[in-house]
């Protein structure tokens, strides 16, 4: 019979070390961000103002699945709304529980949930990957567990699949993007060499674990001069409150082989770069940034070519480029995925079926006004769902 074991200390997590990356291993599409290292480094950072729910799911000896929770404090007009969710707070796009038993994990996880103490006003699981690793599961377990759930959009990223050849591909893009790429690495090599670069360390474990630090440095400095450094999200490699938790994540990335880094170079100095995390072939773009004095040779765009060129003649399988900026990231595209949430409001909280209502209209008027540019440029409505299992 399966049970559950709830962890509440991030020091407690070391028992299960060695699970987790069991576990991770055999995980579908997963991340940089579903690993043990990545949750302990953002919990240093983060974890003050949290309450860490992490549930370990054993069958008799085994560990079946570990499903990483978390309780946040969330503000609205409402006022304070406790919301048990997946710790990855926007800095990456899908998560979900680690193992190859998802199905399984969650359903235990959701029958325990269901019958605890509640500590929260509503269970808020996002960034799950309905089409590409979920496959409706959250939501049909935490209906079969007695949890009234709703289902909606929650963020949408471009994603890239590198199937068949560069060639081809590149082919595929548009007329206008293929002449101005054309163009602009004309003007860029008339300004001296432009040098691309790519770093992918396998990890210690294959020996390549030089962090590079000099060239993270760079692009730190980089970033602080490029439009990221007047960015007022405070999320970008150069931000005082950020930039620790950054260099770590790093240091650890290098070290355990998930790293992926691109740099242009013009007469050997650093102009472009694109920060990113890999996993099995799948590249998760985190951060990029250009020097200002070459913002008129569109560099962000020849960086892509060249990243996705080579990302082709590597075997990469996927190249998320993340969400926002669609406009620009619709002329690399071959589809655009979305991330979903899967919502249930304690029936007993006045505050939660507050925010159940609110939620809905939120969503309603999104069906009216949110749209999104095509591939050719044509406005298309974009796709928002909600359940009828609503909590009563």
């Amino acid at each position: 019979m399966a049970t559950i074991i709830e962890i509440n200390k991030i020091e407690e997590l070391e028992e299960y070390q060695l699970h987790w990356k069991a576990l991770f291993s055999a995980t579908r599409e997963a991340s940089f961000f579903q690993t043990l290292d990545w949750l302990k480094i953002y919990w240093r950072h983060f974890g003050a103002d949290q309450k860490l729910v992490v549930l370990v799911v054993k069958d008799g000896r085994d560990v079946l699945g570990i499903l990483p929770l978390t309780i946040k404090k969330e503000k609205n007009r409402l006022g304070t709304i406790h919301v048990l969710t997946y710790p990855l707070s926007d800095w990456g796009n899908f998560y979900g529980p680690i193992g190859p038993n998802p199905t399984a994990t969650l359903m235990v996880a959701m029958r325990y949930l269901k019958a605890c103490k509640q500590r929260w006003h509503m269970i808020d699981l996002r960034y799950v990957n309905r089409s590409r690793v979920d496959y409706g599961r959250t939501k049909t377990t935490m209906q079969q567990s007695g949890l009234g759930v709703r289902e909606a959009a929650w963020r949408r990223t471009s994603l890239v699949e590198l199937q068949g050849d560069w060639e081809t591909y590149w082919e595929n893009r548009s007329r206008k993007l293929r002449r101005n790429l054309r163009i602009a690495e004309r003007k860029v090599e008339k300004e001296g060499e432009l040098v691309f670069e790519r770093y992918r360390p396998k990890g210690a474990a294959h020996g390549e674990d030089d962090p590079r630090l000099d060239l993270y440095k760079e692009c730190v400095e980089l970033a602080a001069k490029s439009w990221q450094g007047r960015s007022t999200t405070g999320t970008t490699l150069s931000h005082q409150n950020v930039k620790d938790f950054f260099r770590e994540c790093h240091l650890c990335a290098v070290k355990e082989g998930f790293l992926d880094m691109a740099t242009l170079r013009v007469n050997g100095k650093l102009v472009a770069y694109a920060y990113n995390y890999c996993h099995e072939r799948r590249i998760f773009g985190m951060r990029m940034g250009f020097d200002p004095k070459y913002k008129k040779f569109s560099l962000g765009t020849i960086l892509y070519k060249r990243m996705l060129e080579d990302s082709f003649s590597r075997g990469d399988q996927t190249f998320d480029l993340g969400h926002g900026s669609f406009e620009v990231k619709r002329f690399w595209k071959t589809e655009v995925v979305h991330s979903y949430r899967y919502a249930h409001y304690v029936s007993k909280s006045a505050k939660a079926q507050l925010l159940r209502m609110k939620h809905w209209v939120d969503d309603a008027l999104k069906l009216d006004r949110e749209s999104f540019l095509d591939g050719n440029g044509h406005h298309k409505k974009l796709f928002y769902s909600t359940a009828r299992t609503e909590a009563r």
